[in-house]
């Protein structure tokens, strides 16, 4: 069995990363900055790790009626192990949950205008809330901060600048605001940062990730036993 990589190189006890000795990166760089450099391939400047920095924030914890933070709980009380819950965790997230920024980026990447997009797509990933019916703040936070940084053109990055145009032709279409969610905002900033749409699941799991483990040491700690829905939680269909 062969793999071939240009991502990381051992000869001996030295261990380097894109060319990168892992020990001066110990030394003189952040774990933003690694994920930078493993995922883009290069060491970012200061506005583009602040941006990163702000959006793993904004995609840690959203509460505990998520089904990314409720579902290790639950497997975590039926008596398993931290990893076990945090990889249930993981397989909660999907394209109704946590997973939509991939499809959204690939949307905002492309060359179709505003218009076009919602001309053709029955359901714009990276839009609507169950919660946030009006606006989703953790979209709107990363806005300001993209804005706050420089990241052109003057309404805070053009990928920003795109999303907002679809969230109005949205609102032109269905007669109800549907707000750029958590989603398409990690959408807007993985471009801004020149990420390949396809680490949209990934950016996300990074951050939740650390509010999955939090829950479940919670959890561990609790010693609750395993949860079970009452009868009354259950409708029956004829």
């Amino acid at each position: 069995m062969k793999f071939k990589t240009k991502i990381s190189k051992t000869e001996g006890n030295k261990h380097s990363i894109r060319g990168k000795n892992l020990l001066e990166l110990i030394e003189k760089h952040s774990f933003t900055d690694v994920i930078f450099l493993l995922l883009r391939g290069d060491i970012p400047n200061e506005k583009e790790k602040a941006l990163l920095e702000a959006m793993l924030v904004a995609s840690v914890e959203n509460g505990l009626e998520a089904p990314s933070l409720f579902v290790p709980r639950v497997v975590a009380a039926s008596g398993n192990d931290m990893h076990v819950a945090l990889a249930a965790g993981m397989l909660a997230i999907g394209s109704k949950h946590g997973g939509a920024g991939e499809q959204a980026a690939m949307l905002l990447a492309s060359n179709l205008s505003a218009t076009d997009i919602v001309a053709q797509e029955r359901i714009v990933p990276g839009f609507g809330h169950k919660i946030y019916k009006e606006e989703d703040l953790r979209a709107r936070a990363l806005f300001e901060k993209a804005k706050s940084l420089g990241f052109s053109p003057p309404a805070g990055g053009c990928y920003f600048k795109k999303a907002y145009e679809i969230e109005a032709k949205l609102a032109e279409k269905k007669g109800k605001k549907l707000p750029l969610n958590i989603d398409g905002a990690i959408a807007a900033v993985m471009l801004e940062l020149r990420f390949d749409p396809r680490l949209g699941k990934a950016f996300f799991l990074i951050a939740r990730i650390v509010a999955m483990a939090s829950h479940v040491k919670e959890e561990m700690e609790q010693q609750n036993s395993y949860y079970r829905l009452d009868e009354t939680e259950i409708q029956n269909e004829e």
